[in-house]
């Protein structure tokens, strides 16, 4: 035990060190001291299926950004069954502002996501229709200050980028919500470092799909989203194709930009991470048993040291196991106070990953039984499967 814990401190601090500062919070969009002379044209594109909830919110920030040049919103209704087009609509005839068009492109074929196949459709109905010089890729949940697009387009002339993507503030209300949201984005930039991301020449590519700023001839040099349509994981994957065809990208948090999709119970959060975990582990079963070990190695071996040393008098064992858990605390804390969450969760978060751990095996379970990458009534095999 006493080299079990000993291991498990010692990840902890290459992790403090070592992760590319992961835990920090203080990634946000680069500050520019000048505009552009001459504002671009920019097409927002935002697929939505069953999405009637959440858009009298979200749809009417876009509608109000307040953009020098010329941008127009293109929301492709993907199947839905709720009258998210129809609402869209009348959101726009209430609120007015920048231009809208709704489309749909029908039922996506075979060998592509429901999502990236919207995407496609609104991307080139905005090249027929205005052939824009930037893409704002948004979710339908997504919520936008009145100048994030224009900070977006600021950011990405002032750093000569290709990608500018933010982590949207996911909502946090509920008690899950304070439970498990913080640890997502945690967890999420510990797997992908944003200042790894960022950095020239480096082959970590990870983008956050809420919130894209792209190149229109970036996409197109990337093969986008052509290159990507079978991918679960559509934001990294549309962050590996960028990276790979030469562009320069940006990923960091938001301070303008949040999610309005509540999970309230602890079911949709795990229906939320559950459905992609195991194909972010690319279906693997030696990727997935690595991960439960390095859960339980990293997260539940410290208080499990600190707990059974104490009860069994083994207080060197205590002691690294401490040791190891203040580490794992610190570093959450920054998370939590951007979420502005009580302190007291961080050193909660070993039963937090505990549920993480159990999600991704759930994950799993559901791709074997044929459930698996399920989002509103469709089910996506592995990409593999999909070819043959």
């Amino acid at each position: 035990m006493i080299a079990v814990a000993a291991v498990s401190l010692a990840a902890w601090l290459w992790l403090l060190v070592g992760r590319g500062m992961f835990w920090r919070t203080d990634v946000r969009l680069p500050r520019a001291t000048a505009e552009p002379t001459a504002w671009p044209s920019v097409a927002v594109v935002v697929p939505a299926r069953d999405e009637a909830d959440v858009l009298p919110v979200s749809l009417p920030s876009l509608l109000a950004q307040e953009y020098p040049g010329e941008a127009t919103v293109f929301l492709v209704d993907d199947g839905s069954s709720d009258g998210t087009g129809d609402l869209a609509r009348t959101l726009h005839a209430t609120h007015g502002g920048l231009p809208l068009t709704v489309t749909s492109p029908g039922e996506p074929p075979a060998g592509w996501t429901g999502k990236l196949w919207a995407v496609r459709h609104g991307i080139a109905a905005a090249r027929e229709q205005a052939g824009p010089e930037f893409l704002l890729l948004t979710d339908a949940d997504i919520a936008h200050r009145p100048d994030s697009l224009r900070s977006l387009v600021t950011a990405s002339y002032a750093a000569d980028l290709d990608m500018v993507s933010q982590m949207a503030r996911l909502r946090v209300t509920t008690g899950w919500e304070r439970l498990i949201v913080p640890a997502f984005v945690y967890f999420f930039a510990q797997l992908y470092p944003f200042r790894w991301v960022n950095r020239a020449g480096s082959r970590t590519a990870a983008a956050a799909g809420g919130c894209v700023l792209l190149r229109s001839s970036t996409a197109a040099a990337a093969h986008v989203p052509e290159a990507i349509r079978q991918s679960v994981i559509d934001d990294v994957a549309l962050s590996r194709a960028v990276k790979g065809a030469g562009g320069r990208i940006w990923l960091g948090l938001a301070e303008k930009v949040d999610s309005v999709r509540p999970y309230p119970g602890l079911g949709e959060l795990w229906r939320m991470v559950s459905r992609s975990a195991y194909a972010q582990l690319r279906h693997n079963p030696l990727l997935l048993a690595g991960t439960v070990l390095g859960l339980a190695l990293i997260y539940l071996v410290p208080p499990v040291a600190v707990i059974g040393g104490a009860a069994a008098g083994a207080w060197p064992v205590a002691a690294l196991g401490l040791a190891a858990w203040a580490v794992m605390a610190g570093t959450y804390l920054p998370m939590l106070r951007y979420y502005g969450q009580p302190l007291w969760l961080a050193p909660v978060l070993p039963y937090t990953a505990s549920l993480y751990l159990l999600m991704t095996v759930d994950s799993a379970v559901e791709h074997y039984r044929g459930r698996g990458a399920a989002w509103k009534g469709r089910t996506y095999a592995r990409p593999d499967d999909t070819l043959a």
